[in-house]
């Protein structure tokens, strides 16, 4: 049997970053070792993430039954269409089983309009600017810099489509639209769509609020709900189908722990606008929609509506503990007065330990997983103030309250106290020792990090 090279696990052990990159195969390196140093990786980053304590908000583990669609027949296969209307045969379980996702959609967002063909968030949001606006013209959005996704940017969705972004008011206290002024900038530039939405998104956004406005200019309002849809779903969050917004675009894989798919959502009766929704995903930005995530993503739609307002309840009360425990201990949270966050995400300015980056760092070589992140006020997204949190992962193996408290301690002695990283590494992967299984699942119980070894072997 090939044996894994060792040089994939880096030079400073499971769970530690750094170290620079290994070499590559070099060309005469037998294709079975190198199958075998790939297996290795990903067998040690499972291993990692087992041993971690993960903040990342934008990431979350699937169910065991979820799992299983990745690996099934469906990922072989192509179901171009609509069900009932495919251009392939041999797609008639792949239409029962779209069928039922698209129904537990309706169910669990309380829409008329559902459309699982988009393969990301990012895919999504092409096919919203696809059917709703065109080249050249206007669409708000906030700054980068205020929490929104780079989609909405001139190097991302906005520009691939040629839309122009118009900047909301921003108040950086509250961490939400300024809602006084971007009323005035929408009546003066009259944008066509308007985008709510973020990647730092704290609180709901104020829909209801420039509803009149929205309406004053005929502006559709479309809803980016990838990090909150869970929150959403699990009855949490806000209700922008309900609130104003015509559309919601989103990914499935962060606060509904679902795969890495996208999804479209509307509250309408207008056939025209459902086939230009669905005109956009197919055959707009989307050919084979990946059948195995689609699957997967009607089996989280199941667990969610089985689930999901526990789990949901249970991450939104994590960020709060962890936002407030890392208050107590000298941390600079952001929003303090409105209570840090009513989502799974809180925004932490660390100019005073030694600025996101670094301390992003820091504490992934001492085993807690987050990500640097811009602040309002930043200008440089390599060298940014802040680090965001997210309690999705950690909520979903079942931590609650008095494990944010721990893990705020731990944030201190890094930090503050200058523990050193194996010191906290270890203590790190004691408290995540107790929490190593799914929970708000069918299949609860189960390793949240088993690799599925189909084989039993390297390649020979």
């Amino acid at each position: 049997m090939v044996q894994p090279n060792p040089a994939s696990t880096g030079n400073r052990g499971v769970g530690v970053s750094g170290g620079g990159p290994s070499p590559l195969p070099g060309p005469e390196t037998p294709m079975a070792e190198v199958v075998a140093r790939i297996r290795s990786a990903v067998q040690t980053h499972s291993r990692r993430f087992e041993t971690s304590i993960p903040l990342i908000a934008s990431e979350n583990l699937l169910s065991p039954y979820a799992k299983e669609m990745l690996i099934s027949d469906f990922h072989s296969r192509y179901a171009e269409g609509l069900p009932g209307e495919r251009y392939y045969e041999g797609n008639e379980q792949v239409d029962e089983v779209e069928r039922i996702c698209l129904d537990l959609g309706r169910r669990l967002f309380g829409c008329s309009f559902v459309d699982v063909r988009p393969i990301s968030g990012t895919v999504a949001n092409l096919a919203v600017l696809k059917a709703l606006a065109e080249p050249g013209e206007l669409v708000g959005t906030s700054r980068l810099a205020d929490g929104a996704h780079i989609s909405s940017a001139s190097f991302g969705a906005f520009g691939m489509r040629g839309v122009k972004p118009v900047y909301y008011a921003w108040d950086p206290e509250r961490m939400t639209i300024d809602v006084p002024r971007t009323r005035e900038i929408l009546k003066a530039v009259r944008p066509k769509l308007c985008l709510f939405g973020l990647s730092l998104f704290l609180f709901p956004m104020p829909i209801e609020e420039l509803r009149p406005t929205l309406e004053e200019i005929g502006a559709r309002g479309w809803y980016d709900a990838a990090h909150v849809l869970g929150l959403i779903a699990g009855g949490q969050f806000q209700d922008p189908l309900h609130e104003g917004c015509t559309v919601l675009s989103a990914s499935t894989h962060k606060t509904l722990p679902g795969p890495q798919h996208g999804l479209l959502l509307g509250q309408t009766e207008d056939p025209d606008l459902k086939r230009k929704l669905a005109s956009a995903a197919f055959p707009g930005v989307t050919s084979n929609h990946h059948l195995h995530t689609m699957a997967a993503l009607a089996v989280s739609f199941a667990e969610s509506i089985e689930f999901g307002r526990a789990y949901a309840r249970q991450t939104v009360a994590n960020a709060r503990a962890l936002a407030q425990a890392l208050n107590e201990r000298g941390f600079e949270v952001l929003a303090e007065p409105l209570g840090f966050t009513r989502s799974h995400t809180i925004a932490v300015r660390v100019a005073r330990e030694g600025g996101g980056e670094g301390v992003a760092r820091r504490l992934a070589d001492s085993g807690i997983i987050t990500n640097k992140n811009l602040l309002p006020g930043d200008t440089s997204p390599k060298h940014p103030q802040g680090i965001r949190l997210g309690t999705p992962e950690v909520t979903r193996v079942g931590m609650k309250e008095p494990e944010m408290v721990r893990i705020a301690e731990l944030f201190d002695e890094l930090l503050h106290r200058q523990r050193p990283a194996d010191q906290v590494r270890s203590a790190a992967a004691e408290l995540k020792s107790r929490f190593t299984t799914l929970q708000y699942c069918f299949g609860a119980g189960e390793a949240a990090y088993r690799y599925y070894d189909l084989v039993g072997r390297d390649p020979s």
